[in-house]
């Protein structure tokens, strides 16, 4: 979040995250008249080196000033210090978000308003997004909000955008796997992305639409066809794996949740999803019983929503959540910060395996690197789980390429 008064004061950026390793570990930057620093919290993630300034307010003037004398003593020995800074004021990314009439697509629109990277936000769904434009531009930050209805305005919602993101979809009852979703999900997943094909094929594109694991190799497959296919730049989301990793691990730890950081390979789905408990950051040990305890909650957190909303829905606040962290992620390497690493279901080298989620590397033109020491020296419980994973992630990935291949892609 960010906040100026009329003067020169600004809070660091609300939607910044940053790798939590300990080596890198440093703290977020609130900055009062560019020479006082008070060491904080961002909301998504523990964030570094960042400093924001912004024409907009999501605070009172008062409240500006009020809050800047209160921590204007405590920030005065920390003005010395350096940091990279990223300038909204310079930044003009815009972000299109294709089924932002749902129960993801709402709050996650909130949540990429606020941030100081985004100028135009491109809202895209097939009916009833014209009060959810409306109401979203009230919000007084500096992302111009636009509505797109129906697939006749489709293209012009990709027109231009850095970013796509795609929450569109049915989502998850009780009974329901992931899989279960796969016919609708698959239909609606290719046909917007052939429209990103068309109209933005530079762009980088997040996939939401479960069952993550097959909608990748869709994406994968249409925009080969349509010769525009940039392995580099398609992403599926398993950011939520992560962020439930890291909050579970520090409440049964009792750690500080702003220091943990878990990576999570694998795939999106059940046991294809793989917490590496060993790599837990900071070093942490856990019983067998706590591993396993631990992966289980972790596999089956998705499931303990859709029944705990009893038909109402399935994880959209979390999922909301964690994939507007994921999209500033892949705005501030777009920014050109050279320190920016997610876990991310992507097309790999890392195993056998075509499409792997783990951590990468984000820069200007997508995936820079996989930090292929993530999978060295497992656990013999993780290294039994990932090979156990392979045979259902393999299924889930050719069930993918195979729908592409027999649906036919206009020219």
């Amino acid at each position: 979040m960010e906040a100026r008064t009329s003067a020169t004061y600004s809070i660091g950026s609300y939607l910044s995250p940053k790798l939590n390793l300990a080596r890198q570990m440093k703290p977020t930057t609130l900055t009062l008249n560019s020479q006082y620093t008070f060491r904080g919290f961002s909301g998504l993630k523990a964030a570094a080196d960042i400093a924001c300034e912004s024409e907009m307010s999501l605070f009172g003037r008062e409240s500006n000033a009020a809050l800047a004398r209160t921590f204007s003593r405590r920030m005065h020995k920390y003005c010395q210090t350096s940091r990279y800074c990223l300038n909204p004021q310079a930044s003009s990314y815009k972000v299109a978000i294709l089924g932002a009439a749902g129960g993801i697509g709402q709050p996650l629109s909130l949540l990429i308003k606020m941030s100081p990277l985004v100028s135009d936000i491109h809202l895209y769904d097939i009916a009833n997004i014209k009060g959810i434009t409306a109401d979203l531009s009230h919000c007084n930050t500096p992302a111009r909000v636009l509505g797109f209805s129906g697939t006749s305005e489709l293209p012009d919602a990709l027109k231009g955008v850095d970013v796509v993101v795609i929450p569109a979809g049915v989502p998850r009852k009780p009974g329901m796997t992931r899989d279960d979703l796969f016919s609708t999900n698959a239909s609606i997943v290719k046909s917007l992305i052939e429209a990103v094909a068309d109209n933005c094929p530079q762009a980088f594109i997040h996939i939401i639409t479960n069952p993550v694991n097959s909608m990748v190799p869709i994406a994968a497959e249409v925009l080969k066809q349509k010769g525009v296919y940039n392995a580099k730049k398609l992403f599926g989301v398993t950011t939520l794996d992560v962020v439930r990793a890291n909050t579970f691990v520090a409440q049964k730890k009792k750690l500080k949740l702003i220091a943990v950081d878990v990576p999570v390979v694998g795939g999106h789905a059940g046991i294809t999803i793989l917490p590496l408990l060993s790599k837990t950051r900071p070093s942490v040990s856990f019983t067998d019983e706590e591993v396993e305890e631990l992966t289980l909650k972790i596999q089956n957190a998705g499931t303990e929503v859709v029944l705990a909303k009893a038909g109402e829905g399935s994880a959209t606040l979390s999922m909301a959540y964690a994939a507007a962290r994921f999209v500033e992620s892949s705005l501030r390497a777009l920014d050109g910060d050279a320190d920016v690493y997610e876990c991310a279901y992507v097309e790999s080298t890392l195993t056998e395996l075509p499409f792997f989620a783990s951590r990468v590397k984000l820069g200007k033109n997508g995936v820079e690197a996989f930090i292929s020491s993530d999978l060295q020296r497992l656990s013999e419980y993780e290294a039994k789980a990932l090979e156990a994973l392979k045979t259902e992630l393999r299924a889930s990935i050719d069930k993918g390429v195979a729908y592409a291949h027999t649906q036919p892609v206009p020219a």
